[in-house]
């Protein structure tokens, strides 16, 4: 499964932004999407990735605390595609973000490319 991520950029503090990850149009790729959780990471320069939110295909979402009710996660698997739109962004919200499937009793675990969120205060 290949997973493109998008809508990184640069935003000053207080400001949105949008994730989105596609999965390619192949039908394998399609399936193993639907039956992923889909989520998105992001890292620190020098540290691990840290989750930031994910979603089954149940539609049940998970956030970690720093998020505070700032971003929602979404699902769209009609297209393919997971968001993440983010609002009132921090500048300690700066990082790159990557995006995640996973589907632990299948065994896979697929991840994008980063992209570079830019928080400026």
């Amino acid at each position: 499964v290949q997973l493109q991520a998008s809508g990184g950029g640069w935003v000053q503090a207080g400001g949105s932004l949008r994730l989105s990850c596609a999965t390619s149009g192949n039908s394998e790729s399609t399936f193993r999407f639907s039956i992923s959780v889909v989520g998105w990471y992001r890292q620190f320069p020098g540290k691990q990735r840290e989750l930031v939110a994910d979603i089954t295909n149940f539609n049940r979402a998970n956030y970690a605390d720093f998020v505070e009710g700032r971003f929602t996660i979404s699902r769209d698997n009609v297209k393919n595609t997971v968001y993440l739109q983010m609002n009132s962004l921090k500048p300690e919200d700066t990082a790159v973000y990557y995006c995640n499937a996973r589907n632990n009793m299948a065994g896979w675990d697929y991840w994008g490319q980063g992209t570079l969120v830019t928080v400026s205060s």
